[in-house]
């Protein structure tokens, strides 16, 4: 669960730190006072999109971090992070996120710097945050089937990858055939270009090493009578007129006389002689170079030609020699299924009816272990509604089989509810009302809480739009969640915030012409204040004090209730 956030320059937030607890948390505060802006900030730690307009005014880059603490030892996000190599010492998860006014992020998981997609990987099995944007999500029935997915993950999970793979080797196929399916007219030119390049790469008969040797040989034909007249001189001063080995071979065999008169000159004499017998072989070796040396204008040319033939063979087909023979072993390929059309046609056609084949009894697998989890789903999330006093809300969830395949299989799925005694079931987007959407996906949130992992759930003014006893309904139900994850909530409902475990109380200030975001730990006193100004507004009576205290104490045996 995230046990600290740190926040700096970020938004109207300057400086802030903030440690959470277990169970229910809410935050409450005046409208504009950076409630919001704290989710934001999570949000944008867990991998979510940032922009520079979070960055404060005036200040280079915004700083985000979060320490979680995971005492379960079997949580799967342990698994993720040793896939990229990251430690997790005693259960602790280290989040941090920089976001540069030059647009870029640095991200780091316990330290290590990590690519945003893994930092978006592991924050995904953190933080769970719900807002109203979740909401709009149920409004699109695309949407549905992977809520039903979600539901049914174990025992869809070895089918559904057994089809993901299969499918994506069916696109792959469909789309050669679509390739190999072009009209006569395109694939007559596209023979006769692939025949024209294959021709033109066999004739220049490229090698892998070759340039790099006619470099070499063009800087030596280019400098050859500078290379001949250095030789040449070193030659002479070794063993020419200069008689520079005769001298050093007088040296050698003085010393050589007195080495067994006077030790001490061994090491000199063998020193010597060592040097003798070197420059004697440097002076062969350079003689028979000198021999070998032979200026060709013609050969030069002839580099300069396969050196530019180099070029010429980059600039059409690759940057590189191994680039331009792999397209050539691609485009030999793709001419040789061309030449061979029928074939190949007839071949692909078979193959794809056995993949059909194959993606069809998978896809007849998928669809009933969702109509099975289905029936499920629809009794667990109708006992969720009742609770949320939807007592007369009827739930399916409606199957229509596709007529051909798709990342799902061939099920579209929808929820469909009625709400009203004597009406059928419709689309969930067509007649559900913002109060409704809102306790079906609390609903759902419920039914996922023990079982997808995550150790921080966040809802953000997800009771916007509800009072009364549905909204002391939804409080109950929050509560409820928090007592297998950590919920972190925004509201603006006394009945929510009586229900926590741990009230924060955002308030913004101005200082110096700057306005800055605070955060406060409300204690018992301060809480029932707080609860007061939520039920009547600014004025706070005696009346509206002692309701937020009986509020508070009712909320209290709700919650022992919830854990016994």
């Amino acid at each position: 669960m995230l046990r600290e956030l740190s926040i700096r320059n970020f938004a109207i937030i300057d400086d802030l730190t903030v440690s959470f607890f277990d169970g229910l948390t809410v935050l409450t505060g005046e409208t504009g006072a950076g409630k919001s802006i704290i989710i934001d900030a999570v949000n944008i730690l867990a991998g979510g999109r940032g922009s520079t307009e979070f960055i404060r005014h005036g200040a280079k880059k915004a700083e985000l971090g979060g320490l979680f603490q995971i005492n379960d030892d079997s949580h799967p996000i342990f698994l993720k992070l040793d896939e990229h190599g990251i430690e997790a010492e005693e259960g602790t998860i280290i989040l941090r996120r920089d976001l540069n006014e030059s647009g870029k992020s640095i991200c780091r998981v316990n330290g290590k710097l990590v690519p945003l997609s893994v930092l978006r990987d592991i924050g995904g099995s953190l933080i769970d945050i719900h807002g109203q944007h979740e909401n709009q999500e149920l409004m699109d029935e695309k949407f549905h089937i992977h809520l039903l997915d979600h539901f049914a993950q174990h025992e869809l999970e070895t089918v559904k990858n057994k089809y993901d793979e299969a499918y994506e080797a069916y696109r792959q196929l469909k789309r050669e055939v679509a390739e190999l399916s072009i009209d006569e007219q395109r694939m007559a030119q596209r023979i006769d270009l692939y025949q024209f390049q294959i021709q033109e790469l066999e004739q220049a008969a490229l090698q892998v090493d070759e340039e790099d040797a006619l470099n070499e040989e063009r800087i030596r034909l280019m400098n050859f009578h500078k290379i001949f007249e250095r030789a040449n001189m070193a030659y002479e001063a070794i063993s020419g007129d200069s008689n520079g080995l005769d001298k050093i071979g007088n040296a050698m065999n003085a010393l050589d006389d007195i080495v067994a008169l006077d030790p001490i000159f061994k090491e000199s004499s063998e020193a010597v002689t060592s040097s003798f017998y070197a420059l004697q072989d440097a002076a062969y070796q350079i003689k028979n170079a000198l021999d070998d040396l032979e200026y060709d204008a013609e050969r030069l040319n002839d580099v300069e030609q396969r050196l530019a033939l180099y070029q010429n063979m980059k600039r059409k087909y690759g940057t590189t020699v191994e680039e331009i023979l792999a397209y050539y072993d691609k485009i030999e390929e793709e001419l040789s299924q061309l030449m061979n059309r029928d074939e190949t046609m007839q071949k692909n056609e078979q193959l794809l009816a056995e993949m059909e084949e194959t993606l069809n009894k998978l896809a007849r697998e998928l669809t009933a272990i969702r109509k099975e989890n289905a029936l499920h789903l629809s009794e667990a999330i109708m006992k969720e509604l009742r609770m949320l006093h939807m007592e007369k809300a009827k739930f399916i969830v409606n199957f229509e089989p596709l007529n051909q395949f798709d990342a799902n299989g061939k099920d579209a799925v929808a929820f469909y509810i009625s709400t009203n005694v004597g009406e059928p079931p419709k689309s969930l987007p067509k007649v559900a009302s913002g109060g409704e959407l809102s306790r079906m996906m609390l609903a759902l949130k419920t039914i996922f809480s023990t079982s997808n992992g995550i150790t921080s759930i966040i809802f953000d003014e997800v009771d916007t739009g509800v009072s009364g006893r549905v909204a002391q309904a939804i409080a109950e139900k929050i509560a409820a969640i928090s007592v297998n994850s950590q919920v972190l909530c925004i509201s603006h409902l006394p009945q929510v915030a009586a229900m926590a475990d741990h009230q924060y109380y955002i308030k913004k200030q101005v200082e110096q012409e700057r306005t800055f975001t605070t955060v406060t730990e409300m204690q018992e006193r301060q809480r029932i204040e707080e609860i007061s100004r939520m039920m009547s507004g600014s004025e706070i009576t005696e009346l509206t004090l002692q309701h937020a205290s009986e509020l508070i104490q009712m909320a209290n045996e709700r919650k022992e209730a919830f854990l016994k």
